[in-house]
């Protein structure tokens, strides 16, 4: 017991050098669990100073983008956190970046692509060349809107419009609230476009040019790290199960067209 205590007392005279936790977001954004669970970490570590959001991404899902914007958020009122840009941070890639408190990218990185996109594929045709019927019995004229079985009517189109429209709108405001921009400035620049990392520093979606190398520099000055800070990454399971997982989709929407509305930069 006195042994235990001993020891308590040693570790706590320890000091724990500042650092910097590095959070990597790469390729589509289809769920938020694990990029938030690791920020919230960071953001209560008390030997983390500040947070690097390295995001390589074209977007993707609209309610993860959203969760992960809400949580970075969230992490900006305990320590400063900084994006820094790869290849791309487009669409829900540059979503969850806009709420950071500076965002770095490289000259050629495509960024923007501020907008909402849903595809909904129509395999009527070829249903009916195999001799394939579907029936549909359904509780409301709306309840199987969009479906990829039939060509959309005119009053669908309109209200699958509507609800484009209004995440589009939040898309818009989210960027201005996280930029500290004019939500009359953004939606002028809001209509899907996509910009070079120099492109975008000069509509203040970005504060500077430069590679992570250069952000972490950045981060360690803007907290009073001096020399070189020790940057904590957390690095990825290689477990079978999944890889496995990794190769074969969530769900069976995965598999099957369904309706979805995206943050995504599709080229």
């Amino acid at each position: 017991m006195v042994v235990s205590l001993s020891l308590t007392l040693f570790q706590k005279k320890i000091p724990l050098r500042s650092r910097l936790a590095l959070v990597r977001i790469e390729g589509p954004i289809l769920d938020s669990r694990d990029i938030v669970e690791e920020v919230k970490e960071y953001a209560r570590d008390h030997s983390i100073k500040a947070i690097i959001l390295r995001i390589d991404s074209p977007g993707g899902a609209v309610a993860p983008s959203q969760e992960i914007y809400e949580e970075v958020k969230k992490a900006t009122a305990a320590k400063k956190v900084v994006v820094s840009m790869g290849s791309i941070a487009a669409s829900g890639g540059y979503y969850i970046a806009a709420p950071a408190d500076m965002i770095i990218a490289n000259p050629g990185t495509l960024t923007g692509s501020i907008g909402v996109i849903m595809e909904i594929p129509n395999i009527e045709g070829l249903m009916s060349k195999i001799g394939v019927t579907t029936e549909v019995i359904k509780s409301g004229k709306h309840k199987d809107m969009a479906s990829a079985f039939r060509k959309m009517g005119v009053e669908e189109r309109e209200l699958l419009q509507g609800v484009m429209d209004n995440v589009h709108e939040q898309f818009i405001r989210a960027v201005a609230a996280g930029r500290k921009l004019k939500v009359e400035d953004v939606r002028l620049i809001a209509d899907g476009r996509i910009f070079s990392g120099e492109q975008a520093k000069t509509q203040k979606l970005v504060d500077e040019l430069g590679t992570l190398e250069d952000t972490v520099k950045k981060t360690a000055e803007l907290v009073g790290i001096s020399g070189e800070p020790d940057l904590v990454e957390k690095k990825e399971k290689a477990s079978i199960m999944e890889l496995l997982k990794s190769r074969f989709p969530k769900e069976l929407t995965d598999i099957f067209p369904t309706l979805r509305i995206k943050f995504l930069y599709t080229p």
